[in-house]
This record gives structure tokens, C-alpha cells and sequence, in this order.
């Protein structure tokens, strides 16, 4: 890769919004320069690619940085069209994939705020009433089961549930939310657990001790907030 195509993606390792970006370009096979900043210390770099937000994730390709996660995934896929495409060619597909996309963002939202909010039981049942949605309408999307992942060439959708369902089990574990059911959700939690199964995902994955060492330091600050 010359110094004109480079690529750098500047991050925090806990985030799901970087982590949907930094699968994206390990998907694609997109050789990158992978920047962690500190949020409490932000980098001349970062305040200069990103002036208005001062927030991650920011890509930086030939020098010209793209902000926010859904606005970078989508120029990951118009620029390296060699690597398997992130949605599909059809413009009525990829509408619906881009609906879902947002939704699922909607999703992993509510569930944040299980981390967050002092009512945890309100915050679950709206977690909960958004996840049976999510259910049926990944089922109606791939009627014939869940979705074909064939030699890691994942998709969009992929990435998205992936990145916001893949560490439940630690989640649970440190605030004893039962966050992804077989029962309620069974088409979603079979589709995880094959995705977290990939090479590509395993690779970028956190350690498990370092993500359940995070989410207990940010319980405690919670709770004593």
C-alpha cells in the first residue's frame, strides 16, 4: 500500500462504534494503522479530524478523514469494491438492510442504558421489547434460516448484531442481565454464535479479562456516581 491509499482508524478499544469500522476494514482485507486515543486526553490528531464531534471513530484515508461509524462503513464499501461487498447491490435491499442497520442501532442503544440508567428494570423492558422486534424482522429478512456466512464474508448486518451482542455472556456475567436469550431471541442468538466463531471475529475480539476488568471499574463508577 503506498503512502497515498493509507488508511488509519483512530479508536478507543471498548467501542462498539470503532469496532463496527475496524471489522469492516478486516472484512475487506484493508491493510490499517490503528490509533487508540484518549477520550480524557484527545490527540491534536483526532481534534483536527474531527472539529466538530472530538470523538471516535475517525478514518483517515489519503490524508482526508470520515467521521461517524454508519457514514464510514458506507465509504469502506463505495471505495474498496475488490473486498465483499458490506450490502448488497439491489437499491431495494440494500434500503431494508440500511433500515435494519439503524435499528439495530436503536437496539444496542437501550442496551446501554441497562449500564447506565438507575430504573434497570425499565431500561430491560424496553431493551427486551425492542429485541422481540429485532427477532421477527431478522427472520422475515432471511426467511430460510439464518444468514449464509460462507469463508468470513460477512455483511453489514453481520457486523452491526456481532459488535452489539458479541460480549453478552461477559455482560451478564458483571451485571447479571440476561441480555441475549435462546429462548425469547433464537434466530439472533444462534446467528451470534456462529458469527463469533469466524477467524475475522476472534481476531479483533478484547481479551475477556481485560473487557470484564472494564465493565466492573465502570459499575463500581456507576454505582457511585
Amino acid at each position: 500500500m503506498g503512502e497515498e491509499d493509507k488508511v488509519t482508524l483512530h479508536g478507543i478499544w471498548i467501542s462498539p462504534y470503532v469496532k463496527r469500522v475496524e471489522l469492516a476494514l478486516k472484512v475487506k482485507g484493508i491493510p490499517f494503522e490503528y490509533i487508540e486515543e484518549d477520550l480524557s486526553n484527545k490527540s491534536p490528531s483526532l481534534l483536527k479530524y474531527n472539529p466538530i464531534h472530538k470523538k471516535v471513530p475517525v478514518l483517515v484515508h489519503n490524508g482526508k478523514p470520515v467521521n461517524e461509524s454508519s457514514v464510514i462503513l458506507e465509504y469502506i464499501d463505495e471505495t474498496w469494491r475488490n473486498g465483499p461487498p458490506l450490502l448488497p447491490e439491489d437499491p431495494y435491499k440494500r434500503s431494508k438492510v440500511r433500515f435494519w442497520a439503524v435499528y439495530i442501532q436503536n437496539v444496542m442503544e437501550c442496551m446501554l442504558k441497562i449500564f447506565t440508567e438507575e430504573d434497570q428494570e425499565k431500561a430491560c423492558e424496553e431493551f427486551y421489547q425492542k429485541l422481540g422486534v429485532l427477532e421477527d424482522g431478522m427472520k422475515n429478512m432471511f426467511p430460510g434460516g439464518s444468514p449464509k456466512i460462507e469463508g468470513g464474508n460477512i455483511g453489514l448486518l453481520d457486523i452491526l448484531i456481532v459488535v452489539t451482542f458479541g460480549m453478552c455472556k461477559t455482560q451478564e456475567q458483571v451485571f447479571g442481565v440476561k441480555f441475549l436469550d435462546q429462548e425469547k431471541a433464537p434466530f439472533i442468538y444462534s446467528w451470534v454464535n456462529s458469527l463469533v466463531e469466524l477467524p475475522v471475529i476472534k481476531e479483533a475480539a478484547p481479551s475477556r479479562d481485560k473487557v470484564v476488568t472494564f465493565l466492573q471499574s465502570f459499575k463500581e463508577r456507576s454505582s457511585n456516581a
